[in-house]
């Protein structure tokens, strides 16, 4: 593995044609999500079994959060007394009404990283699938919608509808391309509903959704990891 600074992010590399992102194949790009360190998901290239010489990416969140445990990173700060607030009180928090204070920042930190990324990489958009998990898949999903960089396929782990009136109009630029989305019933962090709104919201704009909703928390259970295996070997094939 090895970092790179792209656009004013860092990023972690590994895989391709000698297991430290080097050549020019495909591309899987995945987002943490908050609170999390910039290689969390950095294991997933070891589990998920995808076309000889794929490169995997994982961009770090440029907000450290000081929490007293490791280096926890965020795209945009969340407020976590409201969430406990809320859930303490039984209340499902709709997020789709809500524009994320931090969250146009975070949107020209990224979309600065993907302009400047073919400047510093071999890299083919059309071979490249895009996405991330909690935080880190609200983010992808936004930078999708504000972009038309001709992505492969674009991966939701554990993500929710925000933004509805911002990303809402966008959404039918994207028709036809396909997204894989999972959830667990019981996510206690973002709700199950969300994530249900966001898949509406999707397939009614004409995008190619592959829904899967599991029995769990805020996580990405194995069940899932199978699924996402085939998922990017068919998008990064066509």
């Amino acid at each position: 593995m090895r970092e790179v600074i792209v656009g004013g992010l860092k990023g972690r590399l590994t895989g391709g044609s000698d297991g430290h992102g080097g050549g020019d194949g495909p591309v899987v790009m995945l987002l943490h999500g908050f609170g999390a360190p910039g290689d969390d998901l950095v294991p997933l290239a070891d589990v998920i079994q995808v076309p000889t010489g794929t490169r995997w990416l994982f961009p770090e969140a440029p907000l450290s959060l000081n929490m007293g445990f490791g280096d926890s990173r965020a795209w945009w700060i969340v407020d976590f007394a409201r969430i406990q607030e809320d859930r303490a009180a039984g209340r499902i928090r709709d997020l789709s009404v809500e524009v994320p204070q931090g969250l146009a920042l975070a949107r020209e930190r990224f979309l600065a990283f993907l302009k400047e990324l073919p400047r510093q990489l071999s890299i083919d958009y059309k071979k490249t699938v895009i996405g991330g998990f909690s935080q880190g898949a609200m983010l992808t999903c936004d930078a999708v919608l504000h972009t038309d960089y001709p992505f492969a396929g674009l991966v939701q782990l554990s993500g929710n509808l925000l933004a509805q009136a911002v990303w809402g109009p966008l959404m039918s630029k994207r028709k036809g391309l396909p997204v894989f989305q999972s959830h667990g019933t019981l996510d206690d962090i973002l709700p199950h509903v969300g994530a249900e709104r966001l898949r509406d919201a999707l397939i009614q704009s004409g995008l190619a959704v592959e829904w899967h909703s599991f029995r769990g928390g805020h996580e990405i259970p194995e069940l899932v990891l199978r699924r996402l295996n085939t998922f990017i070997t068919k998008a990064l094939k066509e």
